[in-house]
């Protein structure tokens, strides 16, 4: 059986398929580390439901534990993590310029605790107090001492205690400092246990607007009256919060396809809102400190891809790094396999077509009375070509062509045995 009619389309195909694959991004890595901050704080949290998710679509999510945002940014500036939650305002802690945000994932509200016993309405109200700022390569330490700053409050004027979160929240309930702030999730268990504590009070931010307008990062929320127990009128009225927001903040390098993956992970663990979040209103490619990723705003603007809704991860984007392959080979395709019909009827009269040649000579020689013809051996060709032609296979289809060229072969034939000679 005659495969060339199929194998010369299949061949141009597959040239012009390994061609094409030249141009077609890499696939993903299948491991990427994320920085997270403190074990006990909610990135970490967060990070470890994303990391639920990543290895539900065959990602391994590493989950390094850093001091907090400051050290994120440095460890990413590093190359030493891939991606890393990054508060708000801070991007001008980064040294490398190459760093890209995916978007705001949730606000961060700064809860700033006092002892119950201290008599401050403002922040300008704790000079002269112990005021636990945060830990060092913290976000909280860098937010914290912004607003001191703004009021006048510094180390020559009051004592800063750097101590993270856990160790702030210990030495705030034993007396130990008077005041302590903290950036965190209301969903952190430290803020957690301070907003139920009777020696502790939540200082609310009368000036928020004027915070907002000073440093633009920042956002007015409000703690609703009761929100934290309702049976015990936790808190008994409204407090207002001043809020960053946390970023994804990821390396130039990060897979356009591990980006639209953190996003849509994002979309599962922080969409349903929270305290201070509607519906759906995080991630949202607002309140970016750093320059958004391309990729992040394409993914923003267009949302899952059709194969992201309804295929896992991986075949989605296998399948989405192969469409650009899809266009060329289309382009050859369509117009190989128009001419393939003609291509296989021209192989097929190759096998026939060519034994007229001889026949067409040796009929026109016995038309010719100058031409000498010696019968006996213009016979003797004759049974040659009709032994090979009983020899041609072709298909069924083309069997009445092969039956044509065997009747002229019999016509010469009967034409060179007749007695009288054709002049």
């Amino acid at each position: 059986m005659d495969y060339l009619h199929i194998a010369a389309p299949v061949i141009i195909t597959i040239l012009g398929f390994v061609l094409a694959y030249q141009f077609v991004d890499p696939a993903p890595p299948d491991h990427i580390r994320m920085s997270t901050g403190q074990k006990q704080g909610a990135y970490y949290l967060f990070a470890r439901r994303y990391q639920e998710i990543f290895r539900g679509e065959g990602v391994e999510l590493e989950l390094v534990e850093s001091a907090g945002s400051i050290e994120n940014i440095k460890l990413l500036d590093e190359g030493l993590v891939d991606v890393a939650f990054v508060q708000g305002g801070l991007s001008g802690a980064s040294r490398s310029g190459g760093l890209y945000s995916l978007g705001s994932f949730y606000y961060e509200p700064l809860w700033l605790f006092l002892r119950s016993d201290i008599d401050a309405g403002r922040i300008s109200g704790l000079i002269g107090k112990r005021i636990a700022v945060g830990a060092e390569g913290s976000g909280t330490q860098a937010l914290a001492l912004q607003l001191l700053g703004i009021n006048r409050v510094d180390g020559s004027n009051t004592r800063l205690v750097p101590l993270n979160d856990q160790q702030s929240a210990e030495a705030l309930v034993n007396g130990k400092v008077d005041a302590a702030f903290f950036v965190a999730s209301p969903k952190s268990q430290v803020v957690g246990r301070l907003l139920v504590s009777d020696s502790v009070r939540l200082l609310s931010f009368e000036r928020a607007e004027a915070y907002t307008k000073i440093h633009r990062f920042l956002s007015r929320v409000v703690l609703p009256a009761g929100i934290v127990n309702m049976g015990l009128d936790l808190p008994p009225e409204d407090k207002v919060l001043l809020a960053a927001t946390a970023n994804l903040v990821g390396t130039g390098d990060l897979h356009p396809a591990l980006i639209d993956l953190l996003i849509y992970a994002g979309r599962k663990v922080h969409g349903d809102g929270g305290w201070f979040e509607r519906r759906d209103q995080f991630p949202t490619p607002e309140f970016a400190d750093f320059p958004l990723s391309e990729d992040a705003r394409s993914f923003y603007n267009r949302g899952p891809s059709f194969l992201q809704r309804y295929l896992p991860f991986w075949a989605a984007t296998q399948l989405d790094r192969l469409k650009v392959m899809l266009l060329p080979l289309f382009a050859l395709m369509i117009p190989l396999f128009k001419i393939m019909p003609s291509l296989y009827r021209w192989r097929m009269r190759s096998r026939i077509y060519p034994w007229y040649r001889e026949v067409l000579a040796i009929d026109r020689r016995a038309y010719d009375s100058d031409a000498n013809l010696d019968i006996d051996d213009a016979l003797t060709r004759l049974s040659r070509i009709e032994r090979e032609v009983a020899n041609i296979r072709v298909p069924l289809s083309f069997t009445e062509e092969l039956y044509d060229l065997r009747l002229h072969i019999s016509m010469v034939r009967e034409r060179l045995e007749s007695p009288r000679k054709v002049s």
